[in-house]
């Protein structure tokens, strides 16, 4: 669901965060139209409506956990975390995590990748968000979502900032929510 499908339609942080996205085209390979948010996280007040939405959306959800997928859930996770009282666990690159892990593979639009957590990060029965940057097949998600499954938790919803507004991955997430708060964006800008 998109966010201006849940009241709000007209919301200026919405026109904000579209306008702070930017494209850049075969990145990062030929013919990926990639969505970059850095331009969103140069623009603070864009930046600080992102995260305002989504706290808004998940204060009175009961979340416990907020599992950010590398890199870039990374920069809206723990915020918002912080703000609705849960802990920010990351989901992490292959190697990345000291310790003992659990992985989950997933393939991408333009590959094959893996997603780690640190064991005991996440308990049985604990009520999780996930938190990505972008979605199109939903890969990366699904993978997030089996790997917090298997430990048990119970995956309320997965968010994230710019989606497809249809995602074809949809079905890959297993009856699991998905808020997104813009479409894509198809112009290019300069950073």
């Amino acid at each position: 669901m998109f966010a201006e499908e849940d009241g709000l339609k007209g919301d200026p942080r919405l026109q904000a965060i579209s306008e702070a996205l930017r494209i850049v085209p075969h990145f990062p390979k030929p013919g990926i139209m990639f969505q970059d948010i850095t331009t969103l996280l140069l623009d603070h007040k864009a930046f600080k409506g992102t995260v305002e939405i989504f706290v808004d959306r998940y204060r009175d959800m009961d979340i416990s956990v907020v599992a950010g997928v590398e890199a870039r859930g990374f920069l809206f996770g723990p915020s918002i975390a912080l703000a609705i009282g849960a802990k920010f666990v990351p989901l992490r690159k292959p190697k990345k995590l000291p310790g003992e892990v659990i992985s989950e593979d997933y393939e991408l639009e333009y590959g094959t990748d893996r997603l780690e957590m640190h064991v005991g990060a996440v308990h049985p029965g604990e009520r999780a968000l996930v938190i990505d940057d972008f979605v199109a097949t939903g890969g990366t998600l699904s993978a997030a979502i089996r790997l917090l499954k298997r430990v048990g938790a119970e995956v309320v919803e997965c968010a994230c900032v710019v989606g497809l507004p249809e995602v074809e991955g949809q079905s890959r997430l297993n009856g699991t929510p998905l808020y997104i708060l813009v479409g894509p964006q198809l112009r290019e800008r300069p950073c």
